[in-house]
Order: structure tokens, then sequence, then C-alpha cells
């Protein structure tokens, strides 16, 4: 049987499926400032692992992945029940004439013409009643293993149906959490754009007020609400991305119409310092796949291996047969016919084989290897794929923990560039052009600290898909401290 594990969870699948779940999580979770409503009845709250296994449990390609294995074990047994003697049984009843002539016919399919038995009699062309009824026992005590070939290719493809099984898995729980944290990046940028529309409110105030005492030109009024404007603008295309992500977000979980929030956990925080031991690639579900399906391909060549061999068959037969009409010809009055008149029983041993199968056999076995060098070349594109998506993964872990060094810097530059920038403006020193460059720098400061911890996480789960194994990102994540909630607007002045 197929077993499922709470605390592993594989989660890369093939390029296309994550690209499909991707494209249609990539958005977020609507956060208590996202201010436009969503069109949904209910509300929904997960971790990250409550979401993953949530949708292992209940996204649709799951449970008709693993159908599909539980159909191939089943041919397992199929197969498995050829080793059983079989027993057949078949009664008629017929009525109709006996005409018959001297000479024979070849066989023909269909069998059109009927065959009559017992020595040529005058043509009378007077129906009778005929019956015959009978058991037939076979069973083939060897066949060179043959059979156990054919269990062995059922095996192999209900062993290609399981790894299939764990790659159907594997992509959908990578969609689901890489659409999680995609859920709080949104969030972020939400609140980000939230911060810079209460900073840009508050200076477009003190701005009109200056105007309005005649210290400042009205074109520093009109630069403001543009400015304002803009900032408003980047918030709803903000509010909207969250909805959006939060709606494909609940129709990978299989809960279209309900609301879907992430909760942050600790991903609001710099994961811990860890040496990522490198997995072997080899055990990954997509090049698991790709080798499970060179053995099915190479179980056919055995069995195709061991079809040109004889087939022995031992038959026993018990019959009865019964005849309306004598033996001088004359015809028996009623239902008679109908009855058995005598009985018998034979035992014997058959030797069958196709004498000109074995140029299909061969011509069969050239398309499966040919089929099996096909396979083994997809396994090493497989394994160059992989190779190069767990270097990639590597690089970007690097790149986003040298980023979330550098974010602190960059914010408290540009949050004391922006309180200066405001202090020179009120004094009669700087420009609007320098308040507004100042505010934007802030701006962008902001969304990159706000994002740059949730991406050490979010390149921490994508070299755990890399690997094929979600174990490590979810254990990191269970025993790092939660992050404390942000503050709205904890960016402005």
């Amino acid at each position: 049987m197929l077993t499922e594990s709470r605390n592993k969870v594989y989660l890369i699948g093939p390029a296309a499926v994550i690209a499909a779940f991707l494209c249609a999580g990539a958005g977020a979770q609507i956060g208590a400032q996202a201010g436009t409503p969503v069109a949904a009845t209910q509300a929904r709250q997960f971790t990250v692992q409550e979401a993953v296994d949530y949708a292992l449990a209940h996204y649709p390609a799951v449970r008709a992945a693993l159908e599909q294995y539980n159909a191939a074990r089943a041919g397992v047994g199929v197969m498995e029940t050829n080793y059983l003697p079989r027993l057949d049984g078949v009664w008629q009843g017929d009525r109709g004439s006996r005409e018959s002539v001297l000479g024979v016919l070849l066989p023909q399919s269909p069998n059109i013409l009927t065959g009559t038995q017992g020595s040529v009699t005058p043509h009378s062309n007077r129906p009778f009643w005929t019956s015959g009824a009978g058991l037939l026992l076979s069973w083939e005590p060897f066949d060179f293993g043959y059979r156990h070939a054919q269990v062995g290719s059922a095996q192999a493809t209900a062993n290609r149906m399981q790894a299939q099984v764990e790659l159907t898995r594997l992509g959908v729980a990578t969609a689901v959490a890489e659409a999680s944290l995609a859920v709080l990046a949104d969030e972020q940028r939400v609140n980000a754009s939230l911060a810079d529309v209460s900073r840009r409110e508050v200076f477009d105030k003190s701005v009109h007020a200056l105007v309005d005492a005649h210290l400042r030109p009205g074109a520093d009024a009109s630069r403001a609400d543009a400015e304002l404007a803009a900032s408003r603008t980047r918030l709803i295309e903000a509010q909207q991305n969250s909805e959006v992500g939060s709606i494909a977000l609940a129709q990978v979980l299989g809960l279209a119409g309900t609301t879907v929030q992430i909760t942050p956990g600790p991903f609001l925080t710099v994961p811990p310092e860890q040496t990522w031991t490198q997995a072997n690639l080899a055990e990954h579900p997509a090049a698991v796949l790709q080798q499970r399906q060179i053995d099915e391909v190479n179980a056919r060549i055995t069995a195709l291996n061991h079809s040109y061999y004889p087939h022995f068959m031992t038959e026993s037969l018990i019959s009865a047969r019964g005849s309306g009409e004598e033996s001088n010809g004359d015809v028996k009055p009623g239902l008679n016919g109908l009855g058995f008149d005598v009985y018998n029983w034979e035992a014997g041993l058959t030797v069958q084989l196709d004498l000109t199968s074995i140029f299909a056999i061969h011509e069969r076995k050239r398309v499966e290897v040919a089929n099996r060098r096909q396979q083994e070349a997809l396994y090493a594109q497989t394994m160059q794929a992989l190779t190069s998506q767990q270097q990639t993964a590597l690089a970007q872990l690097d790149g986003a923990r040298r980023v979330a060094q550098n974010t602190p810097v960059e914010l408290t530059a540009s949050q004391q560039s922006e309180s200066q920038a405001v202090a020179r403006f009120h004094a009669g020193l700087g420009t609007i052009v320098d308040v507004a460059e100042a505010q934007s720098l802030l701006a962008q400061a902001e969304m990159d600290d706000s994002l740059a911890r949730l991406s050490i996480w979010r390149a921490l789960a994508g070299l755990a898909a890399a690997d094929g194994d979600l174990t490590p990102f979810l254990d990191a994540a269970r025993n790092a401290a939660p992050a404390p909630t942000p503050a709205p607007g904890h960016g402005g002045n």
C-alpha cells in the first residue's frame, strides 16, 4: 500500500504542474488593512503546514493519481489469477435437421457453415431436438516463466503509478507552499503601501497648509496631491493582487469561494543559519518516476523474452449428449433429445506453439528496446534539470540572506533621508521634488525590508522543493520563534 507521512512531504513536481499552480497561486492573503472586501461567504485560516496537508488530502489531482495507483495494484492481482486453473461449463439445446454430405471443409471464421456428427443418412430433412453439456478443467502446470514475467510487468506499472502519486503530491504541495508564502509577501506589500499612503497624507496636509498661508507656491500642493494619488494607486493595485492571490490559493486548496488567510508564524523573522545537506537527487520523486518508467519497459522486454515457448495445458473433460434421432434415422417424438443419452470423460495434455509469432515478438522487442533508450535519455535529462534546479536554489538562498543583511541599512538611511528632506522643505531650504524622491526611496526601502526576511524562507522552501523533500523547511519553520505582529504603518513618520 501507499503510505503517507504527515511530517515528510515531497514538494517538487513536474515543471508544467508547478508552473500551472504557481501561475494560479501567485497572489496573496487579504490583510486587515487590505480595504476592498472579497466576495466570499466564509473565511479559513491555515499555517503553511496546515495548508499543505489540507491540499494533499483534498486536491482532486492527488485523489485521481491515488486511484490510478489502486487500479494498477489491482492489475497485478489480475495477472496473478493466471496461475489458477480454469473451469469452463457449457450447455446447449437446439432443434434442427441433420443433412450430411461426404467431404470436408476448412475451418472458417466466423463459423457460418455448421458441422454435424454421425453417419450419412438419407435426406429426410426432418427436425429433432439435440442437447449437450460439459465441464472442462484446464491448467498450465509450467510456462517457462511467462506468467511470472507478466506479473512482474504489472508490478512495474504499479510501481510507476506509485511514483506518479508521489510526484503529483510533490507538485501540489510545492504550489501550495509557494502560494502560501506569496500570500504573506503580498500582505507585506499592502502594509508597506499603507504606510506610504499614510506618510504622504500627512505631508500633503502640511503642504496645503503652507500654500494656504502663502508660504509655498501652489505648484507644491499640486505635486503633493499627485504623489499622494500615485501612492493610493499603488495601494489599490497591492490590494487587488492580494485579493486575487487569496482566491487562487483557495482554488488550489479546493476551497473556491472561501477567503483563505495564512498565519505569518516565523516567516517574518530571519531564519537561523543552518548547514543544508544536499539531497541525493536520484531519490527525488521526478528521478524515481523516470527510473520506474525504465523499469516498466525492462519488464515488458522480459515478458517478451518469455513469450516464444510452447504452452503445455492439462485438460479434463466431462460431457453428455442427447439426440432426438435414432441410429436408423427415425425421429423421436416430443422433447426427446433434450435429455442426455450418453456420457463421456476425457483427460489429456495439449501442447501449443504459434510457430510464426516469433517474427512479431522480435519486432515488438525492437520497439521496446527503442523505448528503453528513450527513457534512459529522459532520465539523464531529468537529472540535469534537477541538478541545475538545486544549484539555482542554493544561489537564491545565499542571495536572499545577503539582501536581508543589507535592507536594514537601506531602511535606516532612507528614513533619515526622508525625515531630513521634510525638515528642509518646512524650513524653506528644500523643494517638493526632494521630498517626493525621499519618500519614494523610503517606500521602496520599507518594501524591500519587509520582504527580505520572507524571501529567505521562500528560498529555503525552494531549496527543499529542489531536493524533493519539504521536511527540512517545515522543521525549520516549526522550530523558529513566531514573528511579532507589526503595527500598521510601521515605517511612517
